[in-house]
């Protein structure tokens, strides 16, 4: 009976002599044996270069040579990556070189030393500082984004191949107005506010000590009178409420829905919703007219969803139960930056960014009146819901009149709702648009 028994091959392994110049080939550099000691084996076959194989049995390849009298060694690089041909090329072409008077380690060293400087260089430049603000700063934002592409956009494509240290105060001016005088005066006051966290973010990190954009002015006033959302803008509120949540988000909402103004809103308690009615006293609105405010079903919705925060003045918008929302800039701030962010998702790439107009609580009041008047609604009855005492409300009509409106009231705000639902969920097509106003 056969055995099938394999026998291993014997492998002879090449067992260099101790300083002795051997004609190296591709088998005795596979197989050399492994020293406890670091062996340097040069190769006949090649003046100069050398096979160095260290204790760990790790091989790598040198060369040895002469220029202007002084003895100089350098690393071809290790070995498989390299092989027998090229380590042999590579140290010829070192030799040739020293025969023409040069010398292959200054000169790589040389190289490495402009890689270096030029590194250094780019670091304090415009374009890498904006990379790396963005890197360890914007993207951890829900604003990035939006901020990186006004920072391309003007600052990187300004200045971006300058170093930061040469920015000057007079350049931000200059770029400013030159912004301005394209027609696009909000454009500069944004890139003027990313421009300065910017270059304030610098400063944090000691790269500048004079922050260029120090005292500069807003190039532009931006005015929210007669400010309208536009349907589009609506629709970026309404998502942005959902993005920011509570207790800015379900306020804002409500502020859209009903037309109230923001501190009655903002001071609802529990207490003054009745069934699809809120009910506000006399010492809660603003011209000591009691006023009755029917809910859409949006409305109901919105107060249905709020988390609630226990407390015995039953205030609906509250984040310690005793006391109301305050602090509104903030809160109206923090809606604005995801509308922005919204705006400008999916841009083609080298599209402008979209801005959007300064807006404040107080235009989200406005939206809704003007909006009841796009669907027709009679302004007696808009101001009506608004409690609004001019106009068509004021003088006689005030003193005579005394009803109270309270179906259109409920009519014109149930289809308001409706509408501002339809616009956000893309089902509006057949209403009458709303226009922004500047």
């Amino acid at each position: 009976m056969q055995n099938n028994v394999s026998v291993p091959q014997f492998v002879p392994q090449f067992v260099p002599q101790k300083g002795q110049a051997m004609k190296l080939n591709a088998v005795k550099v596979e197989t050399i044996k492994v020293s406890d000691k670091r062996q340097e084996i040069p190769d006949a076959l090649c003046v100069g270069l050398y096979l160095v194989v260290q204790p760990t049995g790790r091989k790598s390849w040198q060369i040895r040579y002469r220029a202007s009298g002084v003895h100089r060694r350098m690393a071809l690089g290790p070995y498989p990556q390299i092989s027998l041909a090229e380590a042999r090329d590579k140290a010829r072409d070192a030799q040739r070189k020293t025969f023409e008077g040069g010398d292959p380690v200054a000169e790589a060293k040389a190289v490495l030393e402009a890689a270096q400087a030029e590194a250094l260089s780019d670091r304090d430049r415009i374009k890498t500082l904006v990379a790396d603000f963005d890197k360890r700063h914007l993207k951890g934002l829900k604003s990035g984004a939006q901020a990186l592409q006004f920072l391309e956009r003007f600052v990187v494509a300004e200045w971006g191949n300058r170093k930061v240290q040469t920015i000057t105060k007079r350049d931000v001016i200059d770029l400013l107005d030159k912004i301005v005088d394209s027609g696009r005066e909000t454009t500069a006051n944004r890139v003027l506010a990313h421009a300065r966290k910017f270059f304030n973010w610098c400063r944090e990190r000691d790269v500048l000590q004079l922050v260029p954009t120090d005292g500069v002015k807003a190039p532009a006033k931006e005015v929210s009178r007669e400010r309208v959302l536009s349907d589009q803008e609506v629709i970026w509120f309404w998502r942005a409420c959902d993005t920011v949540g509570e207790p800015w988000g379900p306020l804002g909402k409500l502020l859209l829905l009903t037309g109230q103004r923001l501190n009655e809103a903002a001071q609802i308690t529990d207490g003054e919703i009745r069934g699809d009615l809120w009910h506000l006293s006399s010492d809660r609105t603003k011209n000591a007219r009691a006023h009755d405010v029917p809910l859409s079903n949006a409305a109901q919705a919105i107060l249905r969803g709020k988390a609630r925060v226990p407390g015995k003045p039953g205030y609906i918008f509250t984040t310690t139960g005793t006391t109301p929302m305050s602090g509104f800039s903030r809160g109206r701030d923090g809606i604005a930056r995801a509308m922005e962010v919204l705006a400008n998702e999916g841009l083609p790439d080298g599209a402008d960014p979209v801005e959007i107009p300064h807006w404040g609580f107080h235009d989200l009041r406005r939206t809704a009146a003007t909006g009841m008047a796009r669907l027709g609604i009679p302004v007696r009855v808009t101001e009506a819901v608004l409690n609004h005492v001019s106009g068509t409300s004021a003088g006689i009509v005030s003193v005579y009149q005394r009803h109270d409106y309270a179906s259109e009231k409920r009519a014109a705000l149930e289809a308001w709702g409706r509408l501002v639902v339809e616009l956000v969920e893309g089902k509006a097509d057949n209403v009458v648009r709303l226009e922004a106003r500047a």
